[in-house]
């Protein structure tokens, strides 16, 4: 079962927030239908967006992540709140590139590095706080570090994987976010920075049968790690019927009489979990009324 958790080492100097999430991965490629490369950008996007929402305080608040560098992805969007939960979907889910010269998946390469990944805080204010850096890599782990570096000045550590196996189904997903907290000990940096390099990938040590306490555990060790918090990430499409007819709604009455009069019935899918929608002339009609009340 997936799990995510959150922790503190070093006399709280170091937040920590570490997730296993080869479900929500494989949920997530089943749905849209991933190549092996489009499951791994995906599926990192996702394990960034579930451990970054889990830092949001309330469960009103909602993180939106976006990506695009141009490449055959054609970019990725998670949406994530602060029980973990995500939804996502990438633009080509059938994008298909050869292994890079390290011989892995070519996320990089299906990202792009010609655009920026952008990061919306909906906290229920006025405007929403958006930040936005220039792709670093493209390989998303690394956009992500320098994100949270670059435009809020809080030096961080990102690792995200996802191990897709010969059958196309998800064989390990996860990561981790290790962030120095103000009052940090500069030393501490190198020390981080030591430790994650003597690391295995995460989706070795997950494959391996490693938990992610474990994991999280070795990283840790000697350095006093607490572990605060356990959550379950899930992915979780939260479309509606009455969510798509407020779609429609929004469009206007001129365009909702248009439809109306061509006397089809209208679908709309959902881009994150590709339920479909469908609304008969009758149903448009009712939709023209509730417009034309709205109206008066």
């Amino acid at each position: 079962m997936d799990k995510l958790i959150r922790g503190i080492a070093k006399d709280g100097m170091i937040r920590v927030m570490a997730a296993d999430t080869r479900d929500l991965v494989g949920e997530a490629s089943r749905i849209h239908g991933c190549t092996p490369t489009a499951a791994a950008a995906l599926g990192r996007m996702l394990t960034a967006g579930s451990l970054m929402g889990s830092m949001l305080k309330s469960e009103k608040d909602a993180l939106t992540l976006q990506i695009n560098g141009g490449g055959e992805a054609q970019g990725v969007v998670v949406t994530a709140h602060n029980d973990a939960s995500v939804k996502g979907y990438i633009g080509n889910s059938k994008v298909h590139l050869p292994q890079n010269d390290k011989g892995k998946l070519d996320v990089g390469g299906a990202i792009g590095r010609d655009g920026n990944l952008m990061v919306i805080r909906d906290m229920g204010l006025k405007e929403p706080y958006v930040g936005q850096v220039p792709i670093y890599s493209g390989e998303i782990a690394e956009d992500i570090a320098y994100y949270f570096t670059a435009s809020e000045q809080v030096p961080t550590a990102v690792a995200l994987g996802v191990l897709v196996d010969v059958d196309y189904t998800i064989k390990a997903a996860g990561g981790f976010i290790i962030q120095l907290m103000p009052e940090a000990d500069e030393l501490l940096a190198d020390l981080i920075t030591y430790r994650l390099e003597e690391v295995p990938p995460i989706t070795k040590l997950l494959s391996d049968g490693k938990t992610i306490e474990e994991i999280t555990e070795y990283i840790f060790e000697g350095m006093d790690l607490k572990l605060t918090e356990e959550v379950i990430p899930e992915y979780k499409c939260d479309c509606s019927r009455e969510k798509v007819e407020g779609v429609l709604l929004s469009i206007g009455k001129k365009d909702l009489v248009e439809l109306y009069e061509d006397n089809k019935e209208e679908e709309l899918i959902c881009h994150f979990c590709n339920t479909k929608y469908s609304f008969s002339h009758e149903d448009i009609g009712r939709l023209i009324e509730e417009s034309t009340k709205k109206e008066q």
